[in-house]
């Protein structure tokens, strides 16, 4: 691992043997990017490949007569809108004399060990200095004094960058930023397809994918919150490239709320991926002497594929972005009594529904919505964090101590950042919402936003929850949040600070996390937006693990879940057994379907155990056996892709521990055709010296064969589907169908 600044070239190289990021000091004093991609000599000159071409025609030049440089055509490191560049900028400032202009020129660098921490943000860390090198370039604007530093992380073991940008006004009079990107970056060609992750609530992160073309093209969020529409991740991959093989990128926002990712194709097809904060009000104030900092992002390289690409985001969210004595823990398994009651319980009755499941082995009973206040309906009691003891006569402490005695862990569902109007939250602090004064105030859900950009909300929401979570013996809370922000406004900031409430709000709900998480380090908590509405790294940080969608039927979930394992590990995806049918989508699937997709995360149950019958309940019990067994391999082993649910009816993906003596592969069918052809599934990631005993479905000897035939020919799936399914085994394949795959290496 190095970085190398060239005093003759003038060129900046990252490097740790397997990728290289270079960019240059130009002419003009601004930074040029050179070079993104498999790893380069280390004492290389590339100044050649910043391509400068003699134009006279429109295109504006820097220098009077100098044809060969308009940055117009000049691929750049963070760029400016407005100085010979047309395309959009990466950074806008909004100076006392109106203008928006910026001239950023290099002043110096500075080379440090390790990984340094952002203020009041998540971010990936290091444990140890050797295991990161960080480079800060100082830039500078001479006539507004807006100094710069971008920040590049380069680490030893995941082939990957972090980046971010830090301004501070050292001038004399107040500007505002009103753009502030974290990442930019220029590529040389626009031959790459576009992937991205989008839908809404019940069908989050969907895999969509266009080839790149002129204009521009971008995904993003004004809602508050990264949001179920889409994702703060992009992939660029070649055209070519698929699961296994070719070169793809991935770039992820280190942050939960407005978000924008766009890649800008100009005329010379030349491709600008940017990342960072929404600019849509966006507007940050900085009087003299004050200072700002841009999110966190990671941007990756492989050419292996995008399982290669995966591997590099499984690897470093799951390691060195989770923190806390919960990131190298397996999940427990849990059941949460939500879709078994709603609303419709009381204490003896979740002691009923927690007894039948300690019977079954689960380890985790979480209380969902209703046990606060005058909470039975989504009209009241949000804010008010005070048990009803109507419903639990001994408060959450003596519910909790119930459940503790049954030898099972406690978890409460809370709402921390949602106010109804009859509490006394409401009533005593009506200005204590999200909302434009003299507007009217739209509702979601019945709930309104508390305004977290104020750190007295803040304060009184801690100090309410605080009372439980200190009272009662609590190990996770399930944290929801289920509304976007609407009419953002905020009675406690001047009006020269409203475009800053946006950002301030998820800067409240991060101090506020990370009150909790180090008062109370025991509890693991999961972060939940409706579901899927705030799946992002910025969650991850403080929450290892979150509920992935509120649709939890298995055939759904085939989708969600693998668009997610893009970039999120799956110790990361909260994947549940339901009732059936199901309370979504009204669809029967067997238990065995639902279990053998829900395996693929961190597992638990969304129903009444009591209410199935004695088989059912009993390979419910084998359920758990089994995810008790495989959890550690399943949570921290090597997820593959293999078969892709948005291209077809089928959908596969494998787990492989790291020694490679262990592996599950599940395969799974949504609809069943009549005599299907033939199936052979190369299985990668294997030993190929290895031999492996396949087992299907923990029960069904196949026999054993070698890595290598697995990985090159692939093994047989073929079932009963391809015949009349008329067999001595009564094995019928219909719809909504799974086998899973069991391999030892012997």
């Amino acid at each position: 691992m190095a970085i190398q600044f060239n005093e003759k070239t003038k060129q900046f190289h990252l490097t740790n043997g397997n990728i290289s990021y270079v960019f240059e000091i130009m002419r003009n004093g601004q930074l040029g990017q050179l070079y993104f991609g498999q790893a380069l000599p280390l004492e290389g000159n590339y100044s050649h490949l910043q391509d400068k071409v003699h134009y006279r025609a429109m295109l504006a030049q820097v220098y009077e007569n100098e044809y060969r440089f308009s940055l117009e055509q000049i691929k750049q490191e963070y760029p400016s809108y407005g100085t010979t560049d047309f395309r959009e900028g990466a950074v806008e400032v909004l100076q006392q004399d109106g203008s928006r202009l910026s001239d950023f020129c290099y002043v110096s660098h500075e080379i440090v060990p390790g990984k340094p921490k952002l203020e009041g943000l998540p971010a990936t860390y290091v444990e140890k200095d050797e295991e990161a090198e960080t480079l800060l370039v100082k830039l500078m604007d001479a006539k507004d004094g807006m100094e710069l530093i971008l920040s590049y992380t380069i680490f030893a073991n995941f082939d990957a960058i972090a980046r971010n940008a830090y301004f501070k006004n050292t001038g004399e009079e107040v500007v505002n930023l009103t753009k502030a990107m974290s990442l930019s970056l220029d590529l040389p060609d626009d031959d790459y397809d576009m992937v991205q992750f989008s839908g809404w609530w019940t069908r989050e992160r969907h895999k969509k994918t266009a080839h790149l073309r002129q204009g521009i093209q971008s995904i993003g969020s004004t809602r508050g919150q990264s949001s179920h529409t889409h994702n703060p991740f992009l992939i660029l991959k070649r055209p070519n490239t698929d699961e296994n093989q070719g070169e793809a990128m991935g770039f992820s926002l280190v942050y939960s709320g407005n978000f924008l990712a766009q890649v800008e194709v100009d005329t010379f097809d030349t491709s600008r991926v940017m990342l960072g904060i929404h600019p849509q009000s966006f507007c940050w104030q900085l009087k003299p002497g004050q200072h700002f900092q841009t999110p966190e992002a990671v941007m990756t390289w492989s050419d292996t594929g995008l399982n290669g690409m995966s591997h590099i985001f499984h690897e470093l969210y799951r390691s060195r972005l989770a923190h806390g004595v919960w990131r190298d823990k397996v999940c427990p398994i849990l059941i949460n009594n939500w879709e078994a009651t709603y609303f419709d319980f009381d204490e003896d009755k979740l002691v009923r529904i927690a007894s039948k499941a300690q019977e079954a082995g689960v380890e985790l009973f979480v209380l969902d919505d209703g046990w606060f206040s005058t909470r039975r309906d989504d009209y009241h009691g949000l804010g008010d964090w005070s048990p009803n003891k109507e419903l639990l006569p001994n408060g959450i402490t003596g519910l909790a101590q119930r459940i503790n005695d049954m030898g099972m862990k406690f978890g409460l569902w809370v709402e921390l950042e949602m106010v109804n109007k009859d509490t006394p939250i409401y009533k005593e602090h009506p200005d204590w919402i999200i909302h434009v004064p003299g507007r009217k105030s739209s509702h979601g859900r019945n709930q309104y936003v508390l305004d977290f950009s104020r750190p007295e909300v803040v304060d009184y929401i801690h100090d309410d929850i605080y009372k439980v979570l200190s009272t009662a013996d609590i190990s996770y809370i399930k944290w929801d949040m289920n509304r976007s922000i609407t009419e953002c406004g905020s009675a406690g900031w001047p009006a020269a600070q409203q475009g800053e409430i946006f950002h301030r709000y998820i800067l409240g709900v991060y101090d506020l996390y990370e009150r909790l998480t180090s008062e109370f380090p025991h509890i693991l908590f999961e972060s939940c937006a409706s579901g899927g509405g705030r799946f992002d790294p910025g969650m991850f940080y403080y929450a290892p693990q979150a509920w992935a969608s509120d649709d939890s039927d298995a055939c759904e979930r085939l989708f969600i879940q693998y668009g997610t394992s893009y970039c999120y590990p799956l110790s990361f995806i909260g994947s549940h057994v339901s009732i059936t049918p199901n309370h979504q989508v009204f669809r029967n699937t067997s238990l065995k379907f639902r279990g053998d997709v829900a395996y693929f995360g961190s597992f638990g149950y969304e129903l009444d155990l009591g209410r199935l019958s004695p088989e059912e309940f009993e390979e419910v019990k084998e359920q758990i056996k089994f995810m008790k067994k495989y959890r550690q391999l399943i949570q921290y082993g090597t997820f593959y892709r293999i078969k892709d649910p948005f291209a077809g009816n089928e959908a596969a993906w494998m787990v492989v521990s790291p020694d490679k003596k262990q592996a599950i592969f599940g395969f799974y069918r949504m609809l069943s055709k009549s005599c299907m052809p033939f199936s052979l599934t190369k299985l990668p990631g294997l030993d190929e010296n290895a031999t492996y005993h396949v087992t299907i479905d923990n029960v069904e000897e196949m026999g054993s064969f070698t890595g290598a035939e697995l990985m090159r020919a692939g093994l047989v799936t073929t079932d009963e589907a391809c015949g009349e399914q008329k067999t001595e085994k009564k094995v019928f394949c219909g719809d909504f169908y799974s086998r899973l795959f069991l391999l030892e290496a012997k």
